[in-house]
């Protein structure tokens, strides 16, 4: 679990007194990985505390990570600085997040990070690594994974080395979110919830994080009774369980289906999920019909046909990618489920895309 966290609004301003213990001498930087929409956004990056050799490099959230970028962000600084850096500090959505894991723990292990796409294969502690989001619904700031596109699939690294050592959970910082963005990444806490309640995986742990997210999210995403700020408090709380709950059980068919769309399409995780859960009547029936009314709501248009114009090997490719990930299968099924969701059930409801 994360050892550390600080929530509240305006707790960014703490960041400074909270890293500077973890210094570990001026020549061992502190490496923000800051999402790029906030360049030139001086009300964000003037707070960011730099000292010494402290560089803040700005990562782009318009392509998911990728294995390929993990590796070259490691040499740039293992090329750039004599001694490892005091610590790694993502600012940023779930993409933002993911990078600044990863490159924390591939910096304390060897090889490439492709090497260590799956469950429990990183050997080493990663280097003290914070996360700070300013977008809420990923989960990512609490979760023990780093989802990265690789060559040959979308996995995450999922390791007990994995979460971050300090979050700090500041709402005034999701304040500029686009609607539709608030939306998507908003749903993939929402699906997190219905995908972990509705598993085989399920326990008292998981269930009691899941059910407060699906309360907060219902309220946030149907009622009309929160202020602006109550709203962002909220959905940043609802992230944090959703986030939770999947850490002890696991997600199920939307995420699958959508890492397949993502590995082929590049399409983004958040989106992802929506286009897949819209056509999941069949196996969280509640879910989606509730799905469908926030949808309606916020007046949210998904996309349409992105699958139309696919040849039979693209499909392959992606229910390929989908069939791989066994446990997200086996806690939305159950231990048979190879039985019931074979690759001509996955196309069909790819078809439906």
């Amino acid at each position: 679990m994360v050892s550390k966290i600080v929530f509240g609004r305006g707790s960014f301003s703490q960041l400074g007194e909270i890293l500077e213990p973890k210094r570990l001498n001026r020549n061992a930087p502190f490496i923000y990985f800051v999402d790029d929409v906030f360049k030139g956004n001086a009300w964000l990056t003037s707070r960011i505390p730099l000292a010494y050799d402290d560089k803040i490099i700005y990562v782009s959230a318009d392509e998911e990570p990728k294995t390929t970028q993990i590796d070259q962000l490691v040499e740039q600084i293992i090329l750039d600085y004599k001694e490892r850096p005091s610590g790694i500090i993502g600012i940023g959505g779930g993409c933002i997040m993911d990078v600044a894991k990863a490159v924390a723990i591939m910096l304390n292990n060897d090889g490439e990070s492709k090497d260590y796409q799956g469950w429990d294969l990183v050997k080493n502690p990663a280097v003290y690594h914070v996360g700070v989001p300013t977008i809420s619904g990923t989960g990512a700031e609490v979760s023990r994974t780093t989802i990265l596109t690789g060559p040959e699939r979308k996995l995450g690294i999922n390791s007990d080395f994995t979460p971050f050592d300090q979050v700090i959970l500041d709402p005034e910082l999701t304040k500029d979110v686009p609607k539709d963005q608030w939306f998507y990444t908003g749903m993939d806490c929402y699906v997190h919830c219905i995908e972990s309640l509705n598993g085989t995986y399920l326990n008292a742990f998981s269930k009691t994080y899941g059910e407060k997210a699906f309360e907060l999210c219902k309220e946030i995403f149907l009622e009309d009774n929160l202020s602006e700020e109550e709203s962002q408090d909220k959905l940043m709380m609802a992230s944090w369980h959703g986030g939770m709950s999947i850490a002890y059980s696991q997600v199920g068919v939307a995420h699958a289906m959508s890492y397949g769309l993502g590995y082929l399409l590049g399409v983004k995780h958040g989106i992802g999920n929506c286009i897949v859960f819209d056509h999941l009547e069949e196996y969280y029936p509640e879910g989606v019909k509730l799905f469908k009314q926030m949808k309606e709501k916020h007046d949210i248009q998904l996309p349409q046909g992105i699958c139309a114009n696919l040849t039979d090997k693209e499909f392959d490719i992606m229910i390929n990618v989908a069939l791989s990930l066994e446990p997200l299968w086996e806690n939305a099924i159950g231990k048979n489920w190879k039985k019931k969701i074979t690759p001509e059930v996955l196309k069909a409801l790819y078809q439906k895309m």
